[in-house]
């Protein structure tokens, strides 16, 4: 394969596997080509190579802004947008880690907390509260590890991985 041909190939790779990071599968292949050049495209550009509409195309990259997955990059002597894709794949994890927490993770624990406080008299309405309150504290405790992760320099965390723990 040709470098275009695995360019392509990324690209449809990674917009295969975009739901299971929480994004649609043309968010997913805009990021992959915005990460697979090195030169900064246009709405229109982005349109052309993936053969998508222009509502789809900046709905999409609205989002990834939003995410921080890619960023405006001005061209001097043109008005046009231009975008770039964040390059180091460790942001790129802590940015979507960070942003599943936020939309994902973090609502389900404030209602699961809200189901939790009813009054639990039988040993089934016991059980079951258990069970709302012990996800509640998994849930918060994953959370917590991923606020830490998130927080942590590349190199030290791959440091403190390699030690052991």
């Amino acid at each position: 394969m040709n470098y275009k041909e695995t360019q392509n190939e990324f690209v449809q790779l990674w917009g295969r596997f975009g739901s299971n990071w929480g994004i649609n599968k043309a968010m997913a292949q805009i990021h992959a080509l915005l990460l697979s050049v090195e030169n900064p495209l246009t709405t229109d550009e982005i349109m052309q190579q993936l053969e998508i509409s222009r509502s789809n195309a900046n709905l999409n990259i609205r989002a990834l802004l939003d995410w921080g997955l890619i960023y405006k990059k001005h061209v001097p002597g043109d008005r046009k947008e231009y975008f770039v894709g964040e390059k180091d794949m460790w942001d790129v994890a802590i940015k979507i880690m960070s942003e599943r927490r936020r939309r994902e993770v973090e609502p389900i624990v404030k209602e699961l907390k809200q189901l939790s406080d009813f009054e639990a008299n039988t040993f089934e309405e016991k059980n079951f509260k258990k069970l709302l309150n012990d996800t509640i504290d998994l849930s918060e405790k994953l959370t917590g590890v991923g606020k830490m992760v998130e927080k942590a320099d590349k190199f030290s965390f791959f440091k403190w991985i390699v030690k052991g723990f």
